[in-house]
């Protein structure tokens, strides 16, 4: 028996495969090859042609020396695929079928026309694969094959079907098309998706009750949950926090919460039928993080679950016609844990002008699903409408009101939402009226350091409100804060919006590099160089009504409000320097406390002595109770005499020296 060689068994092999290996490659010396052109015993035969097929995989080359001329060998997917069966053809249909379910199962699309995911599926899975089948069955049958003979009636049926998944693709084009604001009258309907109403700041925001100020951000939270978890053995071993840290109203408290998760894919096998244990649960105004345990109640529907039990996964494929938007962890009133699963709704053309109309809400323990209208969702649901889609609609009202060429060239009235600090989109989280708002600042097309006005968004019900307030942005707003402790390095949060003294006021903390809150800032929206700072929230609150009320900020009866009359016999006067300027320090016969009387403003005050009687106004709440008014007592404040003028001089010029030996000390 001859005995073959490695080489000779993979071409035995090739063969058998369905290579045609009559083009030359392996062939006979001299031989003519069958499309890989005439060879030669030299092997310098030269190469047919490659066919013009576009699914051939190999084509035919130039000859090799060593009489190996002609081509390479050549295999066609298309000719393959023609010469299959009917039992064949079958299979591969059924495969092709289970490999669908399969991809519609993990990758569980909508099962609607307006999706752009179940059209980028339909296209991939669907469309492409027939398109490529129906084109392969029209050459077959136009130039036939061993198996197939030449019929130019199927052939031109196959051809005419190949076009019917590019029509398809087509109709989704021009779908996306009527979407678009250019095309004529949708720039007025994505102007009227969010219905703004202008709206009254002072009237509309009441003053802020600093006990339920939530002074810490998402980061912060995450840090603290993360923190809280530590303290917990068995579970850090087996769970880790989930990333959600959904910010809602609880029992009347701003908090963060979010479920525990299974560590990896072997913790899920070793945990699944006992659920995940508990979710974290994180007060916004005390820092105060817990680990709430659920005993029976435990969550086994999640993100981290890998399978049936996935969220995602889950409420899709019970609801395949649902568009859903981002979901959102909740629990109720009760610590009961929910899934709000927004459904979302297409306006304009075919994929243009989401909005919400329906929630899905989901029992976290049971799976058990509550479908309502947008209208019906309970009060203590919190998240109906994603933040960012709120933004979003609003910025397409402020950009298309006036119509889509004035938002593109002249631009007049044109407005959007101020942008973040680090390229996402810049919102922040008001409580009110036991619900959450989403508050942003609004500025001009330009996008400059200030803002023409400000909107909060309900996220339960979509109401949205408008006021008109020139200021700062709030990164400059975040840049004047660090800068008031810049020796610190402190950075700022993200701020939200409060009202102090009828004044629209940026509130945030301020981090260490560790991420650790270690003061507060308050910054005046509409005159952002007015910062106070203090440790606590009660310390800043003070400091910053002081700096109003001394500033002239407020408006008659705010700072009205915000001072009050005192008469007493003076005890004590001190005087002292600070940052150039004098002050005099006073204490009252049988009174508490210290008041500030700073020069030049309150300089009448050099005309009074220790026993003197004094009346004056000074600010409520200031922790140096400073002087708004020096008030006419014993002819003092309307006439001071020589005496007083000299010494009112004399302090003057004090003051001056002192500011200068200061700076030249500073220099040195």
């Amino acid at each position: 028996m001859k005995q073959t060689s490695g080489f000779e068994s993979l071409i035995d092999a090739l063969k058998q495969s369905g290579f045609d290996m009559g083009a030359g490659f392996g062939g006979p010396a001299g031989g003519a090859s069958d499309e890989g052109g005439a060879g030669s015993s030299s092997g310098n035969g030269a190469g047919g042609q490659g066919s013009e097929n576009p699914f051939t995989a190999f084509s035919g080359g130039r000859g090799h020396k060593g009489g190996n001329g002609g081509g390479i060998p050549e295999f066609s997917f298309g000719d393959k695929m023609g010469k299959m069966g009917k039992k064949a053809l079958i299979i591969a249909a059924v495969l092709v079928l289970l490999i669908v379910a399969a991809a519609y199962w993990w990758f569980h699309p909508p099962i609607n026309i307006h999706s752009v995911d179940t059209w980028m599926f339909v296209v991939v899975f669907i469309l492409l694969p027939l398109f490529l089948l129906w084109n392969v069955k029209s050459r077959t049958y136009e130039t036939g094959n061993s198996k197939v003979d030449p019929n130019r009636t199927k052939a031109k049926a196959f051809k005419i079907a190949s076009w019917i998944p590019v029509a398809i693709t087509l109709v989704g084009v021009l779908g996306a098309v009527a979407s678009l604001s250019v095309f004529p009258g949708n720039a007025a309907k994505y102007a009227s998706v969010l219905d703004t109403q202008d709206a009254d700041f002072a009237q509309d925001i009441q003053q802020v009750d600093y006990s339920e100020i939530p002074i810490i951000d998402r980061d912060s939270a995450a840090l603290l949950g993360n923190r809280a978890m530590g303290n917990i053995p068995e579970y850090v071993s087996q769970f880790e926090i989930a990333g959600t840290y959904s910010q809602i109203n609880y029992q009347g408290t701003p908090v963060r919460v979010s479920p525990l998760g299974y560590a990896d894919l072997f913790k899920w096998l070793t945990n699944r039928a006992e659920g995940i244990p508990a979710y974290a649960l994180v007060d916004m105004t005390t820092q105060d993080a817990q680990i709430v345990k659920l005993g029976d109640r435990a969550i086994f529907y999640s993100r981290s679950e890998p399978l049936a039990r996935n969220i995602d996964r889950y409420v899709q494929l019970k609801y395949p016609f649902y568009m859903f938007d981002e979901k959102s962890f909740e629990i109720d009133e009760d610590g009961q844990p929910w899934w709000i699963c927004p459904v979302q709704t297409r306006t304009i053309g075919l994929f243009g002008g989401t909005t919400i109309e329906r929630v899905v809400m989901v029992n976290a323990t049971t799976g058990e699903c509550t479908d309502l209208a947008i209208g019906d969702v309970p009060q203590w649901v919190d998240r109906a409408y994603p933040a960012e889609l709120l933004i979003q609609q609003y910025n397409w009202s402020g950009k298309y009101q006036d119509g889509w060429l004035n938002s593109w060239l002249g631009q007049k009235n044109v407005v959007q939402t101020t942008p973040g600090t680090d390229g996402n989109v810049g919102y922040n989280y008001i409580a009110k009226d036991d619900d959450v708002w989403v508050y942003t600042g609004v500025t001009s097309a330009t996008a400059d350091n200030s803002i023409v006005g400000f909107v909060l968004v309900n996220q339960r019900t979509a109401e949205s409100h408008y006021y008109p307030v020139a200021g700062a942005t709030e990164e400059s707003a975040m840049q004047s804060a660090e800068g008031a402790v810049q020796n610190l390095r402190y950075s700022a949060t993200f701020p939200i919006l409060i009202n102090v003294s009828e004044q629209p006021t940026y509130f945030m903390a301020l981090k260490d590099n560790a991420g650790t809150v270690k003061k507060f800032a308050m910054v005046d929206i509409q005159h952002y160089q007015n910062v106070a700072t203090g440790d606590t929230v009660a310390e800043t609150q003070k400091s910053y009504q002081a700096m109003l009320a001394t500033s002239g900020t407020l408006s008659g009866d705010a700072a009205e409000a915000n001072t009050q009359e005192q008469t007493g016999a003076i005890r004590s006067m001190t005087q002292a320097v600070l940052d150039g300027n004098s002050h005099f320090y006073v204490t009252l016969e049988g009174v508490e406390g210290i008041y500030d009387f700073a020069l030049p403003a309150q300089l009448g005050i050099v005309g009074y002595r220790e026993g003197d009687t004094i009346t004056f106004k000074y600010i409520v709440g200031d922790t140096t109770n400073s002087v708004q008014e020096l008030v006419d007592t014993q002819n003092k404040s309307d006439t001071i005499d020589k005496s007083s003028s000299e010494q009112a001089a004399k302090t003057v010029e004090q003051t001056a020296e002192t500011a200068d030996q200061q700076k030249t000390e500073q220099q040195q």
